[in-house]
């Protein structure tokens, strides 16, 4: 599976995952800034009519773009069953056991049913057993626990969590300072 590069804004925001081709368009269009980390890929064009010279870019592994219509950083990011689960590394947080992806489900900590709302503040990973067990009571109704308690990531992690294994050793070391805080559970 191949690499994918991570866009940062000027300041040095994380904003997304791109592919090769969308850095040589970023380069081409002169909107690259900064870059950092290793060679992700090798580019070669055309040779040079002037002085027979190919045209070479070494796309590198991380990119600072600057440019009136760039997307800003997202405050809140999307909330979805792979990233909640990646957050909560695979373990209910009920019983504390860990589970593969499909034994997993979304539980809102407050039932919606009873006013809780569907954000990363409110769910939390919970085995079929736990969530089933659970239903729509509120916690301390049926004297359940949460070993942790669930929290919005911020972008620099959200990033890490959805491309999971593909991040290069440079990425990592780039977005790690940028987490909250490593112990929230």
């Amino acid at each position: 599976m191949e690499a994918r590069v991570l866009r940062l804004n000027l300041a040095g925001q994380p904003l997304e995952w791109i592919d090769w081709q969308s850095v040589v368009c970023l380069y081409a269009r002169e909107l690259v800034r900064w870059s950092l980390g290793g060679v992700v890929r090798n580019i070669y064009g055309g040779y040079s009519r002037l002085n027979g010279c190919r045209s070479h870019i070494k796309v590198p592994a991380i990119v600072a773009c600057g440019g009136g219509r760039l997307a800003p950083v997202r405050n809140i990011p999307a909330l979805s069953n792979t990233a909640l689960f990646c957050r909560d590394n695979y373990q209910c947080l009920y019983c504390g056991r860990y589970f593969s992806r499909p034994d997993l489900s979304r539980d809102h900590v407050i039932p919606r049913s009873r006013g809780g709302q569907d954000r990363w503040e409110n769910v939390v990973a919970a085995c079929k057993r736990c969530n089933q067990h659970k239903g729509n009571w509120l916690l301390e109704e049926i004297d359940m626990e949460l070993i942790a308690l669930p929290y919005r990531p911020n972008a620099a992690e959200y990033l890490a969590m959805i491309n999971g294994s593909r991040i290069r050793p440079d990425q990592a070391e780039y977005l790690r300072p940028l987490f909250a805080n490593l112990n929230h559970m």
